[in-house]
């Protein structure tokens, strides 16, 4: 076991420890692209078919019912099995999970890409989503033993970690090219040979590692989990239809069960799915809630800047991309930035002041109209936002997975992919319905100003949601948070922690 985790590392076993013979130091950063590719690619696909939506939904003859399908089903079959995925890198091996997961995803996406049917495309969304479970705490434990601790791993973890707000932003960028220039079939398509490019490298540069003990998986677990979590976004999207429907607060009712049963089996099964000494450590919960909770707000509320820009503004796909490239570049920069003052300022102070750059640019879109412009409506709160998501990415992502065990990197590392694909999965589907209550509301008054401005108001309301859910991020970090700047500083290979 020992000597798989270290030939994994390829780089220093500790923080002032050489590397093993015949190791090369360096190893853990040439792979690193490579395994940040992989989460660039995963990310990159919540949020690349966003504007292709209007185009993709005529020419497929797609309702507005199902319409937010080919964004949820993606969103929510990852989500759903991420802690199974985990667990496979976990005892399969991470190296052979990440190869098969980059050839299912590459063949999936093909298989979009190719289809004529809407149902086709959702199940293609779908299935992207399963090798996607398997990819990213494939990705992301593979980076956890290649830099076990010290101020490598810092450095490793804040790049790693602003792919997360880069992908989901680059990710409507590079959908919109395609879409107006080649065609939305490539927004599918472009993943292949992305896929490829991180499975040859990890393939040559990366050695296997695997967790020790027993190798049992947790069925009645994935079970619960999957068909819980299932349950509760499928509640949240029919709500777009009304509340009181048993579509809605039936299923809604019944995924909050089956979580609950699902939290009581793991606490009395040998071999849990989701150990819970990975997720009730005070540390990594915040981190877990704050990935959910940015998770909705980040990719529930992209999805409808990006219907304002193109619907209400009236911005063809690949101009409404351009449009959201100052949160991307932002984002970049606030995280290079937190990344390298990470050990001055701790995990604290920038997780709890990322939501509040956050909220404040959804407030700010608030403000739009139908007649509205995009450098007073738009542009202050993309930059906004991408100040937000950068202070916020780079200390959760270390925050996840700091102190786990090397046996639970993998179940640590889906927990914190899965906290944010199924929040964004949630998001969409209240945003959704939020928007759908809020915009017939509007259609019926005498002063609603026409369908435009029904629609504006219904995005106002749900930007006003996101606000509030942005803003719940704060209190977390400030009461969760323990963990002591010097364990950012590459001074101590394990996390100092105060106690009250």
């Amino acid at each position: 076991m020992a000597s798989q985790l270290l030939e994994t590392s390829g780089g220093q076993a500790q923080a002032n420890t050489p590397a093993p013979p015949g190791v090369k130091a360096n190893i853990g950063w040439r792979a690193l692209p490579f395994l940040a590719l992989a989460q660039f690619m995963v990310v990159l696909d919540g949020t690349i078919v966003n504007l292709a939506l209007p185009r993709l939904q005529l020419e497929m003859g797609i309702s507005d019912s199902t319409r937010s399908w080919v964004v949820t089903a993606y969103a929510l079959v990852f989500g759903a099995f991420l802690l199974l995925g985990g667990r496979i890198s976990d005892f399969w091996g991470r190296k052979r999970t990440f190869i098969t997961a980059s050839a299912g995803f590459a063949a999936a996406s093909l298989i979009g890409g190719l289809a004529q049917q809407p149902w086709e495309l959702i199940g293609a969304r779908a299935l992207q989503g399963i090798f996607a479970a398997l990819l990213a705490p494939a990705a992301l434990a593979l980076l956890t033993v290649a830099f076990p601790g010290g101020k490598d791993r810092g450095t490793a973890f804040a790049i790693f970690g602003s792919i997360s707000g880069v992908g989901a932003a680059a990710g409507v960028l590079l959908g919109g090219f395609l879409t107006e220039f080649v065609s939305w079939r490539w927004c599918f398509f472009v993943n292949v040979p992305i896929a490829i490019i991180a499975l040859i490298g990890v393939w040559i540069l990366v050695g296997e590692s695997k967790a020790g003990g027993s190798t049992k998986y947790d069925w009645p677990g994935v079970v619960l989990a999957a068909l819980g979590l299932g349950s509760l976004v499928y509640g949240f999207a029919n709500a777009e239809h009304g509340w009181g429907a048993v579509e809605s607060w039936g299923f809604i009712a019944a995924g909050a069960l089956l979580l609950v049963l699902f939290v009581a089996v793991e606490r009395k099964v040998k071999n849990p799915l989701l150990p819970l000494r990975v997720a009730t450590e005070r540390n990594r919960a915040a981190a877990f809630l704050a990935s959910f909770l940015a998770g909705a707000v980040l990719i529930g509320g992209i999805l409808f800047i990006n219907f304002y820009l193109q619907i209400v503004l009236g911005f063809a796909p690949f101009a409404a991309g351009v449009a959201s490239l100052p949160m991307t570049v932002v984002l970049i920069i606030t995280a290079g930035v937190v990344a390298k003052n990470l050990p001055r300022l701790g995990a604290k102070v920038p997780s709890a002041l990322g939501p509040v750059f956050m909220a404040a640019a959804m407030l700010w879109l608030t403000q739009v109209t139908a007649d509205g412009t995009y450098p007073v409506n738009m542009l202050p709160a993309l930059i906004l936002m991408g100040i937000g998501l950068g202070l916020v990415f780079v200390p959760m992502q270390n925050l996840a997975l700091f102190g786990v065990d090397k046996d639970d990197a993998g179940v640590a590392s889906a927990l914190v992919n899965a906290s944010q694909q199924i929040g964004g999965s949630l998001g969409i589907a209240l945003f959704s319905a939020i928007a759908a209550a809020a915009t017939a509301a509007a259609t019926t008054t005498a002063a609603g100003g026409g369908p435009l401005a029904a629609l504006t108001s219904g995005y106002s309301m749900v930007f006003l949601w996101a606000a509030g859910v942005a803003v719940l991020i704060t209190p977390l970090a400030l009461l969760l948070i323990r963990i002591d700047r010097k364990s950012f500083s590459g001074t101590s290979d394990t996390p100092h922690v105060h106690l009250g």
